[in-house]
């Protein structure tokens, strides 16, 4: 794998140790950190904003007292934050809030947060919520959070959100989608002028979908600004998959996952969350290597998307759940399982998992085997739903 020098790598505890006060951590202007490379930058669609490619995720949270990963993405040009209401157990954007308080960094950083609440009223308490943790008058972009239904972009919605951005409560607007309807819900903020920004699911095992591909062409076009979330693709409880990879060049699998994104110019900017200083640091290693990859190692994530195939779930509920005699929800019970196994993110996939309504999570006795045959890309539902019994109920 490829990581930054040694002589890049002073981290904040070090500094601060060494007696430098965290404004100057945080001073590009300070001597040791003047020459440090910098993530480069795209343009966000029609916000007619630069954002930085790789984008500092909070879906794993950030330390309540202070997070050197904002720091230290911060020296090397990661100033894009990505939140939302419901992460971390609603603790991600005081962590933030925090982080800022010591730093005095509000200005140098973009912060994005999201709500699952889509009504205009939902909106606009939400919008004021994530204010009042962030502790700051603005937000840089507001989304809808893991939007399913296109019939929540109204007049109605609208008029709030161009309320919202008159008062100066946010500045930009879009919504992020995961789901089986990715591609109608990217033709539609083509034709939805007052959605600036789509977060969607994209990484290398759909690379060659004509359907979504024309999607994003549209959406393009259009001026909006797409940012590809779950890139890395990950493998239902399958965390030893990624073994799989052969690494034919200097870049591991998820540094590799990130360039072949990168190299889709129709794409402003990847999220990652990154839960520690290791990985952050080979993630913008990748970013500020220019050097593309070359066709071998295109291959070998060619390879490794055929290899693990059956293993990733798209959350494509409208085929096998449709297929079941029940009400279960198939798609995210394998979203929970992957954070369970594959993120380690225990305690938080038995929590989503609970909160599920009763007929969700009544999975024992269920005959799933008409949802492994309608799965068009041989996923075995079945056993998956009983390691769910075993692992989250």
């Amino acid at each position: 794998m490829t990581k930054l020098s040694r002589r890049h790598l002073l981290t904040v505890s070090g500094a601060t140790s060494a007696g430098l006060a965290l404004e100057q951590v945080l001073d590009p202007s300070v001597a040791w950190a003047g020459d440090l490379p910098q993530v480069p930058r795209r343009k966000l669609g029609k916000t007619g904003k630069t954002v930085p490619i790789l984008l500092l995720g909070g879906g794993m949270g950030f330390d309540a007292r202070f997070d050197p990963r904002i720091a230290e993405a911060l020296r090397f040009g990661l100033d894009y934050v990505d939140a939302a209401r419901v992460y971390d157990g609603g603790k991600c954007e005081s962590g933030i809030a925090a982080f800022n308080r010591k730093a005095k960094a509000r200005d140098k950083m973009w912060i994005t947060s999201k709500s699952k609440d889509h009504g205009p009223d939902d909106l606009e308490k939400s919008v004021g919520e994530s204010l009042k943790a962030l502790e700051t008058s603005w937000v840089d972009l507001y989304f809808l959070h893991a939007v399913e239904d296109p019939g929540v972009f109204t007049p109605a919605l609208k008029s709030r959100v161009e309320a919202l951005k008159k008062s100066g409560k946010i500045r930009h607007f879009g919504f992020s989608c995961h789901n089986d309807n990715v591609v109608e819900l990217l033709q539609l903020a083509a034709k939805t002028p007052w959605v600036e920004s789509v977060m969607f699911r994209y990484n290398f095992r759909t690379y060659g979908n004509k359907e979504l591909n024309a999607a994003m062409d549209a959406a393009h076009k259009a001026g909006v600004g797409l940012i590809a979330m779950k890139t890395q693709g990950s493998e239902a409880s399958f965390p030893n998959a990624s073994k799989t990879f052969e690494q034919t060049g200097k870049w591991n699998k998820y540094q590799a996952v990130l360039k072949a994104v990168w190299a889709d110019k129709r794409i402003s900017a990847v999220v990652s969350h990154m839960d520690n200083l290791e990985k952050l640091r080979e993630n913008i290693a990748a970013a500020v290597d220019k050097q593309k990859l070359s066709r071998a190692e295109m291959e070998s994530l060619e390879r490794y998307a055929a290899a693990t195939r059956a293993y990733a779930c798209d959350g494509c509920d409208h085929l096998c759940g449709a297929a079941v005699d029940a009400k279960v929800q198939i798609g995210n019970t394998m979203r929970y399982l992957m954070y369970h196994q594959s993120y380690g993110r225990e305690a938080e996939a038995r929590a989503l998992f609970r909160a599920l309504p009763d007929e969700a999570r009544a999975l024992d006795g269920v005959d799933f085997s008409r949802a492994n045959a309608a799965c068009p890309h041989g996923v075995d539902v079945a056993g998956h739903m009983r390691r769910a019994l075993d692992m989250l109920a």
